[in-house]
C-alpha cells in the first residue's frame, strides 16, 4: 500500500475529519485535519504549493479535461516569445529510462494570439496562471513582457515566469542563464517591460557552477522570485549512424533524474538566499517529491515531466502532499521542517 492509499485508509476508517473513533485494536484514534497548505511566493498567495511546469502542461487549458485546474495553486502555461515562432524539426521527445529529452524549442503563436485565444478558456476555468515568456535577445523578453500587459494585467494572470535558460543570439547562443550579466540583462528586461504590473519570476538552468550567485542576480535585477531548476543538458546519439536522436541536435533532460539536481539547487539557493521566494521543479512525480523540495527551502513546487505520462500527475500529486503532511502531523505548510535552518 502506497503513502496516499494509507492515509486514505486511515480518514475511511476513521469517518468524518477531525472527530475521534475506535482503530483496529480498540484504542482512540484522533483523526488530523486536512492540512492547509496555502502558500506564499513573494507577493503571490497561492491555494496551495503545487503548480504545474512550464512547457509540459499547454499554452491553455488542454489539462481541465483530465482534473480541475483551479485545485491547483497555479498554472503555468508554455513559454511564449514576443512574435510566432516554429520551434524545432522532429523528432522532439525521447523517453529515457528516467525521464526524457526534449528539444522542442519553444514553439508558440506569439504573446497576441496567447491572449487572444489560449488564454481566456484557461482564465474561464478560475485558475491562477503564470505566464511564462522567453526572447532570444534581452529586447525580446521586454517586447514579450510588455505585449502581456499592454492593456493591463490580463485576467487570470498572478505572476510572470521569464524563462532565461534560452539561447542569447547577441552573446554566441549562449544562455542567459549562464551568466550574471546574462541574467541581469534578460531579467531587467522582463521587469523593465512589466512596469510593475506583475511579479516577476526568473527560471534558472542547473548548467552553471555557482546558481546562488545567478540567484542573487536575478533578485537584483528585479526578479521577486527564482524558479529552480530547468532542464540539464543532453545528448543522445543513435549508435549506427552517430545522429542525435532527436531533430534539434541535444535536448533537456527532465524527469525524475534530475530531482536530486533540483533538491540541491534549492537547498543551496536557500541557504545563500534566506529571505528570497524560491519554486522548486524538476522530478517531481510524489507528494513525497514535493515534500521533499518544501523541506530543502522551496516556498512552491512545479510539476512537469510526470504530466506526459500521467495528465492527472498535478493534481495526484497535491493529493498525495496532503496525506503526507497529515500522516506526519503537519497542520499547514509553514509547519514543514527545513533541512538548512
Amino acid at each position: 500500500m502506497n503513502l496516499r492509499d494509507g492515509c486514505r485508509a486511515t480518514w475511511t476508517a476513521a469517518g468524518r475529519r477531525g472527530s475521534s473513533t475506535k482503530g483496529i485494536l480498540g484504542a482512540a484514534v484522533q483523526v488530523v485535519h486536512r492540512p492547509d497548505l496555502t502558500a506564499q511566493v513573494g507577493s503571490v498567495t497561492l491555494r496551495n504549493p503545487v503548480m504545474t511546469a512550464s512547457g509540459t502542461a499547454g499554452h491553455g487549458a488542454e489539462l481541465a479535461a483530465y482534473f480541475d485546474l483551479s485545485s491547483l495553486g497555479a498554472v503555468v502555461v508554455k513559454s511564449v516569445s514576443a512574435e510566432p515562432w516554429d520551434g524545432n524539426p522532429p523528432p522532439r521527445l525521447l523517453p529515457l529510462a528516467a525521464g526524457m529529452l526534449n528539444s522542442v524549442g519553444l514553439q508558440n503563436r506569439g504573446m497576441d494570439r496567447w491572449r487572444s485565444e489560449e488564454l481566456p478558456p484557461l482564465a474561464a476555468t478560475g485558475a491562477s496562471v503564470v505566464a511564462s515568456i522567453w526572447g532570444f535577445t534581452a529586447a525580446a523578453y521586454e517586447q514579450a513582457a510588455a505585449a502581456l500587459v499592454s492593456e493591463g494585467p490580463p485576467a487570470g494572470v498572478v505572476a510572470v515566469e521569464a524563462n532565461i535558460s534560452c539561447p542569447n543570439v547577441e552573446d554566441r547562443r549562449k544562455m542567459f542563464a549562464h551568466s550574471c550579466h546574462g541574467v541581469t540583462e534578460a531579467v531587467g528586461a522582463a521587469a523593465a517591460g512589466l512596469r510593475g504590473s506583475l511579479p516577476l519570476w526568473a527560471k534558472l538552468s542547473p548548467n552553471v557552477t555557482d546558481l546562488p550567485e545567478l540567484a542573487g542576480a536575478a533578485a537584483q535585477a528585479g526578479a521577486e522570485a527564482v524558479t529552480l531548476v530547468n532542464t540539464v543538458m543532453g545528448l543522445a546519439l543513435d549508435p549506427a549512424t552517430g545522429h542525435p536522436r532527436l531533430g534539434g541536435g541535444g535536448g533537456g533532460l527532465s524527469g525524475p533524474a534530475i530531482h536530486p539536481v533540483a533538491v540541491r539547487a534549492v537547498y543551496e539557493c536557500r541557504q545563500a538566499h534566506p529571505g528570497l521566494p524560491i519554486v522548486g521543479v524538476g522530478g517531481v512525480s510524489s507528494g513525497a517529491d514535493a515534500a521533499e523540495l518544501l523541506v530543502a527551502g522551496a516556498d512552491a513546487v512545479q510539476v512537469g515531466t510526470a504530466t506526459f505520462a500521467d495528465p492527472r500527475a498535478p493534481a495526484r500529486v497535491l493529493e498525495e502532499l496532503h496525506a503526507w503532511c497529515a500522516a506526519h502531523g503537519i497542520a499547514d505548510l509553514k509547519g514543514i521542517p527545513h533541512a538548512n535552518q
